[in-house]
């Protein structure tokens, strides 16, 4: 049986200042860079990846491009892998965010104009379901963002991580 690989992106310009990304165009830092590098080297020493899957956004992108580098593979790219919309909280402080949500759980806050993670995680459930089936008996590595990963969490464990967004 395959097994997929699920890769958060290195950090970004975003990550680093503490905001929430202005736009899908947010790079990696030089530090992401080489978190993306090291990320690699540690897949090629424990999976046999037969495809990578990718986020639209550039800096998962760019994470998927090192990790192919040392997997001497190709990246593919799935719409319905991007990060969770922010909404009008894009380009903000997460502390932001934080002030706004209240008490309600993480996973059902709606930031202003933006999706909760119920939403991202029928969409990237979905997604995850769809990769998995194109390679059953093979490993794949999977990249996305944070959002994502807890709602890819939720999809597989059928609970929500403890914490916040």
């Amino acid at each position: 049986m395959g097994r997929l690989v699920l890769i958060r992106h290195g950090e970004s310009e975003g990550n680093r200042e503490r905001r929430f990304a202005r736009t899908p165009e947010v790079p990696l830092t030089p530090e992401g860079l080489e978190q993306a590098r090291a990320a690699g080297r540690w897949i090629a020493s424990r999976f046999a990846p037969v495809r990578i899957v990718s986020s639209p956004f550039r800096r998962a992108l760019q994470t998927g491009a090192a990790l192919a580098e040392s997997l001497s593979l190709t990246v593919d790219v799935d719409h319905e892998l991007r990060e969770m919309s922010y909404g009008d909280l894009a380009g903000q402080p997460y502390e932001m965010g934080r002030g706004i949500r209240g008490t309600q759980p993480y996973w059902d806050w709606r930031p202003p104009n933006g999706e909760t993670l119920g939403e991202v995680l029928a969409r990237a459930g979905t997604a995850l379901d769809r990769v998995a089936e194109t390679a059953p008996e093979h490993d794949v590595v999977v990249v996305s963002h944070g959002g994502v990963m807890r709602a890819l969490w939720r999809h597989v464990t059928g609970e929500w991580q403890s914490g916040s967004v």
